[in-house]
């Protein structure tokens, strides 16, 4: 009776042992399948970091770009522009007194000439007998077609007189530059020189002679017309 005792206790122990293998083996396959869900969630926490760290840098490069394209203008005085030119001037070397007064005689001259001719057109515009300008209703065109040719010719009459009148103003803002000893200079050489010609930034004296209120030299001009 003591022998049979002593078997069935082994097999109890033995079984035992079995249950704790599969117990371990239980532990061990979760723990296993917990550190595969922990890795998972690692790699969806990691994905959606990366996927949110480039909308905030595009975020941040967008509002970088609007700060600074929207830079606020700096407002430039017009006596600012007037006194850096002024101070350019200065330091330009100018005609002398016996040129300046040469390019003088010549502008007067010019004006001279351009005042008589405004008064003569003057006289024919007005009416001798009202004094006021001649229109379509004047007594002296009774014909269709007189009225006609006589429009036309005030027209080109008045087109002409305005012309020389802003030739005219041409003509004194140059004698005010005389007084100025500003005179001569080219105005598109005053901050930098183009060197285009010799004389620069003087205008030459051939030009001031030809025409006397010029403020750019000839290859200055021609550039500026092909434009």
């Amino acid at each position: 009776m003591a022998k049979k005792v002593v078997k069935k206790t082994v097999k109890k122990s033995a079984a035992k042992k079995h249950t704790v293998k599969k117990a371990a083996a239980k532990k061990v396959q979760k723990k296993v399948v917990a550190k595969k869900t922990v890795k998972k969630a690692g790699n969806k926490n990691t994905a959606a970091k990366k996927e949110t760290r480039p909308i905030r840098k595009a975020v941040k490069a967008i509002s970088t770009r609007k700060i600074k394209s929207a830079k606020v203008p700096v407002e430039v005085k017009f006596e600012d522009i007037v006194e850096s030119r002024n101070k350019a001037i200065a330091k330009i070397k100018g005609y002398g007194k016996r040129d300046l007064e040469h390019f003088r005689q010549i502008i007067m001259e010019k004006r001279d000439e351009i005042i008589e001719q405004l008064q003569n057109l003057k006289e024919q515009m007005l009416d001798p007998t009202t004094g006021e300008y001649i229109n379509e209703n004047s007594p002296y065109s009774l014909h269709m077609a007189e009225q006609g040719t006589d429009a036309m010719e005030r027209e080109k009459t008045f087109l002409y007189a305005q012309r020389e009148n802003k030739f005219l103003g041409y003509l004194e803002d140059a004698l005010k530059r005389i007084d100025a000893g500003t005179y001569g200079i080219c105005i598109e050489c005053i901050d930098e020189p183009q060197h285009l010609c010799e004389t620069c930034p003087l205008i030459p004296k051939e030009r001031l002679e030809a025409v006397p209120h010029s403020q750019h030299c000839l290859p200055i001009k021609q550039r500026q017309e092909k434009k």
